[in-house]
């Protein structure tokens, strides 16, 4: 059932469900053909890849899962939420559909959840799509650990829990186009919000820096994998990141867009779609 606070104009899907560890798991299967996999991140869910889900499904099969605590999936109240924990919820939802051969997107903390995925199983990820993302300890980022510790805190929890503080500050915050990131369009995102997820998530930007590191580890798995980075340049958190993941991917195609803040999706998703079709064309 989809709440009706949902614009099917904006969300015309028809989410289906799967049972995971933690919960229900909602997700998009739409079209039919090659899969690509759209892994959010945090605050978002699948509403984040809407319009690249509507105009690659006539050509792609497009599976885009809410991890537990987002979007329209269910929101255990003693589970983990940890980003280890999701990415084994990804490779069961992957694993139950049978997709093969598939195109891996991901976007923030839907890198290491879903590059996870392409780590352990690189024969069956043909291609990756990165936007804004990372995959690698803060411990020694002073720019990221500051900031984690006091908000993975008391006060944090209170920002996150109480005051919507991942949509109404941080998301809001690093978009850079306000003209088609409008208030509509963030509230999808706070109705969909489950402020202890997103608490969680923070909490583990240091918690999880062991996985992380193991991760990072053996990006020699998926370095040959054809890659495009589509990178927001105004994203105040993740531009500086982009010379990183070029040194992983040498062959990679790069799409700079210059006006863009964290979420090429959401802002500028008829831009990437140009590069985007070209290279899952060729």
């Amino acid at each position: 059932m989809i709440p009706g606070w949902v614009d099917r104009r904006e969300y015309p899907f028809e989410p289906r469900e799967l049972d995971v560890e933690g919960g229900r798991l909602s997700y998009v299967d739409e079209g039919e053909g090659a899969p690509i996999v759209m892994v959010h991140g945090t605050p978002t869910w699948s509403f984040l890849y809407r319009h690249l889900i509507r105009e690659l499904s006539p050509r792609y099969r497009c599976v885009a899962p809410d991890h537990l605590g987002f979007g329209l999936s269910d929101r255990p109240a003693d589970w983990s939420y940890r980003p280890a924990d999701q990415g084994r919820n990804l490779a069961r939802l992957i694993e139950t559909l049978g997709l093969k051969d598939i195109t891996l997107a991901v976007h923030d903390y839907g890198g290491p959840i879903g590059l996870a995925y392409a780590l352990d199983h690189p024969e069956n990820v043909r291609r990756l799509v990165l936007f804004n993302t990372w995959m690698w300890s803060f411990a020694g980022d002073r720019r990221v650990a500051w900031p984690a510790r006091i908000l993975g805190g008391r006060l944090g929890r209170y920002l996150y829990e109480k005051r919507q503080f991942s949509v109404r500050v941080m998301l809001r915050h690093a978009v850079a186009d306000r003209r088609r990131y409008t208030r509509e369009v963030e509230r999808h995102y706070l109705r969909a919000l489950d402020g202890h997820a997103t608490w969680i998530y923070v909490r583990e930007l240091l918690g999880s820096g062991a996985w992380f590191d193991s991760l990072w580890a053996r990006r020699d798995r998926i370095a040959r994998i054809p890659t495009i980075l589509i990178w927001g340049m105004k994203d105040p958190a993740f531009a500086r990141y982009l010379p990183r993941w070029r040194q992983v991917f040498e062959q990679a195609e790069v799409v700079q867009l210059a006006d863009c803040g964290h979420a090429p999706p959401e802002e500028r998703a008829p831009e990437s779609l140009l590069f985007l079709t070209r290279f899952l064309e060729r």
